[in-house]
């Protein structure tokens, strides 16, 4: 596919991340306008409030965009989802025959504040990146261990936690939590000092389920995708995980970036997933490509400094696509629910510029990265701001996901000092 042409200021730009090929979706507000949904076009928004309320767009027969969260639309299913995308590509397109009522509801994207795109129900977190998980693995195990003897059958998760879900350029605060001392046999209670960063893709759910779903209906259900950062405190997970699992370690923040890529944008960058060493079991058999081609990027600025690249990765380079991941969340019965959110497990690839985290690029701190300043880091400091790109590169084109950022603030003092 090639760049469909559109009227709109900035759309037709190589280098813009909403050409008419993508249309995302999002929240905005600006200094006159309350928290609404909108669509990203070019260099512009378009008010899905005021084209619903204007009937120039009519797809059921209660309000869809009312509310400033996209859940309404997604529950209305692929149909709808279909009868949107087919509707807003006519009304964008070089020529549209309604462009003299369109034109007056977008909305500079400068003059925008971007609030959280949906409501979140419930988040988990996987663990299915082959070469982060044996990065991992081998630093605390030891190569000849370093994935588990379920990895490679299942992608392993845990439930995480919904209402830490915020939005890109949310500060977040370094957590306590309980350490293992490195001089006595019991913890004590700090601020993390290994807090770090997780590149991930976030999969949110379209379609609720009650009951195993397969790999091909849990690819129907999957709404769309964001960029995710899953932010870690190494040290609370090192002294807590030991035998359940992360909990505290990752409760502190998860980021997700404010605007919501369709699959349907993503179709022509459809990829496979690596080829396995062990057969998948039925209900979790590839049926066909369902990874996507997406260029993955992390910069880090110390405060009030320039920005350095410290990893690029790609998608593809995930061993369970989110697909697989959502049908063995279902295989218990677990329902799933309209506004979860699944997050790929930390992406990165098989040499170390690939890798997704500071735990890897810095081997558990023995091996600091320089940055453009001349400063090392081990793992994050006070003030760093952590921006996470992504893009699919089409013939001329880009699908885009805007950034992800967030920037990294001091602990509070004691929070149990009254």
């Amino acid at each position: 596919m090639t760049l469909l042409s559109s009227w709109v200021p900035g759309a037709n730009s190589a280098d813009t991340d909403f050409p008419l090929n993508n249309l995302p979706y999002g929240v905005f507000s600006t200094g006159t306008l309350d928290a609404r949904c909108g669509v990203a076009i070019g260099d512009m928004i378009l008010d899905m409030y005021a084209a619903e309320e204007q009937g120039i767009i009519d797809l059921a027969d209660e309000p869809l965009f009312e509310l400033p969260f996209w859940n309404e639309l997604m529950e209305q299913g692929p149909a709808v989802w279909t009868a949107l995308r087919n509707r807003l590509t006519d009304l964008l397109t070089e020529g549209a025959r309604d462009q003299g009522l369109v034109e007056p509801l977008l909305v500079p994207m400068i003059d925008a504040t971007l609030h959280m795109p949906l409501v979140v129900s419930e988040f988990t977190d996987f663990y299915a990146g082959r070469h982060h998980a044996t990065n991992v693995g081998t630093m605390f195990r030891g190569p000849e261990n370093a994935l588990p003897p379920n990895w490679l059958h299942i992608p392993i998760g845990y439930n995480g936690r919904a209402s830490s879900v915020v939005v890109s350029g949310t500060d977040i605060r370094r957590p306590w939590g309980q350490l293992k001392s490195p001089d006595h046999d019991t913890p004590a209670f700090l601020p993390s000092r290994r807090f770090d960063l997780e590149l991930e893709m976030g999969a949110i759910v379209g379609m609720a389920s009650d009951g195993p779903i397969t790999v091909d209906e849990a690819d129907a259900a999957i709404f769309g995708y964001v960029l995710l950062n899953d932010w870690s405190a190494r040290d609370i997970q090192a002294w807590e995980y030991q035998p359940l699992g992360p909990f505290q370690a990752k409760a502190t923040a998860t980021s997700i970036s404010p605007w919501i890529v369709t699959k349907a944008a993503l179709a022509p960058f459809r990829t496979s997933t690596p080829d396995r060493e062990f057969a998948l079991l039925d209900h979790l058999k590839d049926t066909g490509p369902m990874l996507y081609d997406i260029n993955l990027s992390v910069t880090l600025a110390p405060d009030g400094k320039e920005a350095t690249t410290i990893a690029q990765t790609n998608y593809r380079e995930m061993y369970y696509s989110s697909a697989q991941q959502l049908a063995h969340h279902s295989t218990s019965g677990c329902p799933m629910n309209v506004g979860d959110l699944l997050g790929s497990g930390t992406i990165s690839g098989p040499t170390k510029p690939e890798r997704g985290s500071l735990l890897e690029l810095s081997w558990g701190g023995k091996d600091p990265i320089t940055l453009y300043t001349g400063e090392t880091r081990t793992f994050l400091e006070d003030g760093d701001t952590l921006t996470l790109a992504g893009h699919a590169q089409g013939d001329g084109y880009r699908i885009g996901f805007g950034t992800c950022t967030g920037t990294l603030l001091a602990a509070l003092e004691d929070p149990y000092k009254r």
